[in-house]
């Protein structure tokens, strides 16, 4: 499919780019400190949808909910909030939900698998990670992670539902609930819910970064026997990290240094395709091959 050019209507830069379940519409997020929702179609047209005006500061971050929970987005900000948008007659979005827990900016955020329930993890600057559980009454439950990070939270990924290994949909019976960040402190670190209190669940953290962890990606495992998490580092290299059973150490292996800061990372649905986007505006492809060594096996041409 040749590359479409989609004009977003922003007045400033674009800091996130986010396509719905199904594919039909993309939300921006931009320094105008408002978000677009615009509809996509194979044939090259795009109608520029809705225009969501509530933060006071850029936007860094937008994520769908899991359609089974209606239309749903949430959005975070340079001005330390978290806004839920709801999706009630078709392209009306109302605020449903401000989150206002943290006191600096909000970096990064990522919805559980849906198999969960509907809940959202932040990570923001003031080193704090917050996660925000929908009740059934409509309210809304907070747990924090205090000081995660301290110097500061980049980026927050969930761990897929399942457990490594286990058969393809166990995770309804009893989901897993974990959770990597990376931070300005260079290092990744994961995180599970032990009894209702959010507990770090790798000892040592994992440090191989020289500099800022500007995002982590946790990979779906579709039954594989190992947990896999990708970050990515200012340093300019990007590390695969696997662990098998639980409790043992995760190891890291570095995929490639690009030589230029690296922003993000993100995997295919079957978790067997990397995306790196780095500094030099590069979108690279990545796949494990049968050896365990890493290969590129695409450039995305803009």
């Amino acid at each position: 499919m040749p590359a479409q050019k989609i004009e977003t209507g922003h007045q400033d830069v674009v800091h996130d780019v986010q396509m719905d379940y199904y594919g039909k519409r993309v939300a921006t997020a931009s320094s105008d400190a408002t978000i677009k929702i615009i509809g996509v179609s194979n044939n090259s047209t795009h109608q520029h949808l809705a225009t969501l005006s509530g933060h006071q500061g850029p936007v860094w971050q937008v994520a769908w909910a899991h359609p089974k929970f209606g239309s749903m987005l949430a959005s975070c900000s340079y001005d330390g909030r978290v806004i839920i948008w709801k999706e009630g007659n078709q392209n009306e979005w109302t605020q449903a939900h401000v989150f206002t827990e943290h006191k600096s900016s909000v970096n990064s955020i990522c919805w559980a698998p849906h198999e969960i329930g509907l809940c959202l993890a932040c990570g923001s600057s003031d080193g704090n990670i917050s996660v925000f559980t929908a009740r059934s009454d409509g309210g809304w439950d907070t747990a924090r992670i205090e000081q995660a990070h301290p110097v500061g939270v980049t980026s927050v990924t969930w761990a897929p539902a399942t457990a490594p290994g286990a058969l393809v949909g166990s995770g309804l019976l009893d989901p897993v609930q974990k959770l990597a960040s990376g931070g300005c402190d260079s290092t990744v670190k994961v995180w599970k819910l032990y009894n209702g209190t959010w507990k770090m669940d790798c000892f040592p953290a994992l440090t191989d970064h020289k500099d800022w962890v500007r995002d982590v990606a946790w990979a779906p495992n579709l039954g594989l026997p190992k947990s896999t998490i990708a970050s990515a580092s200012q340093d300019g290299t990007v590390i695969i990290w696997t662990v098998g059973k639980e409790g043992e150490q995760w190891q890291g292996k570095v995929l490639k240094d690009f030589k230029t800061p690296v922003w993000r990372v993100s995997w295919s649905l079957t978790g067997n395709l990397l995306a790196v986007a780095d500094g030099n505006n590069n979108v690279t492809l990545w796949k494990e091959a049968v050896d365990g060594e890493w290969q590129q096996v695409s450039t995305v041409e803009p």
